[in-house]
């Protein structure tokens, strides 16, 4: 297999990706899943149950041994200029996903606790990869994540690869941690449960990117090695296909298997209230 430099391999063009894109959106959108209005659609779709089964959380949030950890805050996901707008915009503006994601970043700097983001990065020599998942199969065909090389900046400012720029702030201000990147979707695969311990973290509060694939994984690799964890619900967001709706099979593992399942609001609160 060829590296994306090579003009003969199969990656395509951004353009390309993103009118693929609009193009998968449109056909989402004529199915009957998404009929109604978006604010009929999310009430219906992820209310919390009425009646529930499992016993509610006892998470107590204890600042001096917690961290916001962010997955994947990049361009490619959360805007419009991004390769997967297409399908993932309606759940991101649905959640209010971006603002959600600042008001976190706002909320665990003004409590100065430890923050990190765990990016997600392709660079050449992971196009080589002999194979991959669906998922993996497309984020490699249009580009998802590029960058030129693991040493390589060019290119790096305001592509798909970089932060929303209303993170850069919080992202850049030389506290917060950035780990090596993870490569499919969980941080098996790069340094975050280490910067974690090394800071003496062992409650994490999770959001980030994207609901069902780097999040809900990044939530199982920490709670399996020991780590609290509480995910922020509407600050993530993920991809509406035929295949079905990203965020319900993200949210629904949420509630079963996170120490504690919060709104935005509910954790901005009990950062401000325990700090």
């Amino acid at each position: 297999m060829c590296t994306c430099n090579d003009p003969n391999h199969s990656h395509i063009s951004r353009r390309d990706a993103l009118r693929a894109g609009v193009a998968l959106t449109a056909a989402v959108a004529a199915t009957p899943f998404v009929a109604g209005s978006a604010a009929a659609q999310t009430a219906d779709r992820y209310a919390d149950p009425a009646e529930p089964a499992l016993p509610p959380s006892d998470m107590k949030l204890d600042l001096s041994r917690a961290a916001l950890v962010v997955t994947d805050p990049q361009i490619d996901f959360l805007s419009p200029d991004g390769v997967t707008w297409g399908v993932v915009g309606q759940s991101v503006t649905e959640h209010d996903t971006v603002a959600n994601i600042e008001r976190l970043f706002k909320a665990a700097k003004a409590a100065d606790i430890t923050v990190a983001v765990s990016p997600h990065y392709y660079y050449p020599t992971d196009h080589g990869w002999k194979f991959e998942g669906a998922l993996e199969k497309l984020m490699h065909k249009i580009g998802m994540f590029d960058r030129p090389g693991a040493l390589n900046l060019d290119g790096f400012e305001n592509s798909g690869a970089d932060w929303m720029p209303q993170y850069k702030q919080y992202i850049n201000d030389g506290k917060t941690i950035v780990t090596s990147p993870h490569k499919v979707y969980g941080n098996d695969t790069n340094d975050l449960s280490l910067q974690l311990r090394k800071r003496g973290v062992n409650q994490v509060i999770l959001s980030g990117m994207s609901a069902n694939l780097c999040t809900e994984s990044h939530m199982r690799e920490l709670i399996e090695n020991g780590f609290e964890v509480a995910v922020v619900k509407d600050a993530t967001a993920a991809a509406i296909l035929p295949e079905g709706d990203g965020y319900l099979a993200a949210l629904t593992n949420f509630r079963y298997i996170a120490n504690a399942v919060w709104t935005t609001q509910e954790a901005v609160q009990l950062i401000g209230s325990a700090s």
